[in-house]
């Protein structure tokens, strides 16, 4: 006689079980918009298959002021996350060996703005930790002098960090980013108490548990179809990998959420000094540049910092440490990382021959790192030193359509993930 199926032979339905990770999210803590808390949702169950993952997504909680519900929702994320290990001041030698194993915990960060910032002294460590744990096989390397050798801690473990104010870059680079906000009169949510809430999480936290284990071989080899690139891809993988193996509607609000909340870090980051600086001298070029003798446009080399240190909003009329501003000696300092360097031109009256940039060699660095919708249009021509000769007409300018035109979409440039 046919014996019946064990309940362990049964099909699991995935996408269920997400559904109620979700339904309990929501029932404790209103999130931002439906695609962050599918994000959380999704971060919550990669965090039970953290053996599958090449990569370990950092899960950033981050709010503008106080009772804004980030530390509800990292109580609901330690309920139901994979063997949590929630921390406010512990030390780096602790966590360190905590984590140190191939199954590590999930580490999670409260009141992570402390940890960062200039008045933030002694983490350092801390600080690396989280910044190599992104990737497998970045251990952190100390010399125990017990045994005189070099001891190998391992770093991999994916980390939920909630505070107040963005994170550093490093950190959010390779996380997904929930910007929580104070709830508006009318939204309510359900009191959570962990004594009387926290048994039925951590049942489903079991049950996240049994299904992904199960299925450790299948995400290990997953390679989901992915729509962003390089290290947001990264981070988005192994919640992408998650989402197609549960099915049904998951697949789609898994891409649908990676796209939104990328495009929105992507956004509302805050550009590098050199990025800055880059889009700064296409807007000058725009609007100040001029042409050599040759038709040639390009700007003196006073002629840019003065229009640099002249806007308010930029950081160049205080710029360095001296606080005096951007100086020549700098300003080729920065361009010479993308390969731009001032030359000798011969311009014509007023400037005559002085030190100055041609607007080709930014072309290249501009199509890279701060594409735009719009070529910068060719500067009105500088009178000539020479006469023009007759065939030629007086102050014309060269077109700029053997340059390169920029982009025309921003949301996803392709960059390295250095």
């Amino acid at each position: 006689m046919n014996q019946p199926a064990s309940i362990a032979d049964q099909p699991v339905d995935g996408a269920a079980i997400l559904d109620q990770v979700h339904a309990c999210l929501t029932k404790y803590v209103i999130l931002p918009s439906a695609e962050a808390a599918d994000a959380v949702t999704l971060w919550i169950a990669a965090s039970h298959a953290q053996p599958a993952w090449a990569h370990a997504p950092r899960l950033v909680i981050r709010a503008p002021e106080k009772r804004c519900g980030k530390s509800r929702l990292l109580d609901v994320v330690e309920a139901t996350c994979y063997a949590p290990l929630i921390t406010v001041n512990a030390s780096p030698a602790a966590v360190y060996r905590a984590i140190g194993s191939d199954d590590p915990p999930t580490l999670l960060v409260d009141e992570a703005d402390t940890i960062f910032g200039a008045a933030a002294e002694g983490n350092e460590d801390l600080r690396g930790l989280l910044n190599a744990g992104h990737q497998r096989n970045r251990p952190a390397i100390r010399w125990d002098n017990n045994t005189r050798s070099l001891e190998k801690i391992p770093t991999f473990a994916m980390a939920a960090l909630a505070g107040i104010g963005a994170m550093p870059d490093t950190i959010e680079d390779r996380a997904v980013v929930i910007r929580m906000r104070r709830r508006a009169p009318g939204e309510q949510v359900a009191p959570y108490r962990h004594r009387r809430d926290g048994p039925a999480l951590r049942t489903l936290a079991r049950t996240l548990t049994t299904w992904l284990r199960a299925n450790l071989p299948t995400l290990e080899a997953a390679e989901p179809p992915m729509p962003v690139e390089d290290r947001a891809a990264d981070t988005w993988e192994p919640l992408v990998a998650v989402a197609d193996l549960a099915g049904g509607p998951w697949p789609d609000r898994a891409r649908r959420a990676c796209e939104t909340l990328t495009a929105l870090r992507d956004g509302a980051a805050v550009p590098s000094d050199r990025i800055r600086l880059l889009a700064d001298c296409r807007a000058i070029f725009r609007t100040a540049g001029v042409t050599d003798t040759q038709n040639r446009p390009g700007i003196p080399s006073s002629i840019l910092l003065d229009h640099l240190r002249a806007d308010a909003e930029a950081p160049w009329a205080e710029y360095g440490k001296s606080g005096t501003g951007l100086t020549a000696m700098k300003l080729g300092q920065l361009l010479a990382e993308y390969e731009i360097r001032s030359t000798n031109i011969r311009f014509g009256p007023p400037h005559g021959q002085v030190k100055g940039y041609y607007q080709a060699d930014f072309t290249d660095a501009w199509q890279r790192y701060c594409p735009g919708p719009e070529a910068v249009p060719p500067p009105e021509a500088s009178q000539p030193s020479q006469p023009s000769p007759p065939s030629s007409a007086p102050g014309r300018v060269i077109p700029l359509g053997r340059l390169k035109p920029s982009h025309t979409t921003t949301a996803h440039p392709t960059t390295g993930t250095a």
